[in-house]
């Protein structure tokens, strides 16, 4: 039976390569050389696999928000709002400053340094980021341990800004210990004192 030649590598593989270096370096800091490079193909088997850069790079964020990033949606199912926020957090932390990945949030990184021309991605990341805080938003209205005075989307754009500082906590050199030590304190304050819980 005639067939095409098998390919010569992995894509699982490949795209995993992939999205640690836009990981690491953000889209924009990015080029196809480092691409090849860490994916260990040519030009050509990359297109043809993956389509261009920025085709690559929205599999690369499919593939965090399955996999590294797993943990978000998964924190959504918890019993509680404060065991939500809490796996949130906690989860955070170990993502960006895991010993075998890059420190800090791919999501953060590519938003924040994204040239003109790169305009179509950062609009991409905003969307899913906006998506990811609708969800928390639509948990906390379900959340019987929030008291009628807590806005639910308030709280969701609160702990959003918590796990982005967190990330950015991370990928400037902070330790999970400290970053722990911040979120614990986060979650007593944010539960005992401001009327949330």
């Amino acid at each position: 039976m005639p067939g095409g030649r098998p390919r010569a590598f992995d894509p699982d593989t490949a795209l995993d390569r992939a999205l640690e270096v836009f990981w690491r370096q953000g889209y924009e800091g990015t080029s196809m050389a480092d691409l090849t490079a860490a994916m260990g193909i040519n030009r050509t088997s990359l297109y043809a696999t993956f389509g261009n850069k920025e085709q690559l790079f929205h599999q690369a964020l499919d593939r965090y928000v399955t996999s590294p990033g797993a943990f978000a949606a998964e924190a959504l199912e918890a019993p509680t709002a404060r065991a939500v926020v809490e796996r949130l957090l906690l989860g955070t932390i170990e993502l960006t400053t895991g010993p075998h990945t890059p420190h800090g949030c791919l999501s953060v990184n590519s938003v924040h340094a994204c040239a003109p021309d790169s305009a179509p991605v950062r609009q991409e990341v905003i969307a899913r980021r906006m998506a990811g805080e609708a969800a928390l938003r639509r948990r906390f209205e379900q959340a019987a341990d929030l008291p009628a005075d807590c806005d639910p989307q308030v709280l969701a754009r609160l702990v959003h800004t918590l796990t982005d500082g967190i990330a950015v906590q991370a990928a400037s050199g902070h330790t999970r210990e400290q970053l722990r030590q911040a979120a614990d304190l986060a979650l007593r304050t944010l539960f005992r004192l401001s009327g949330c819980g």
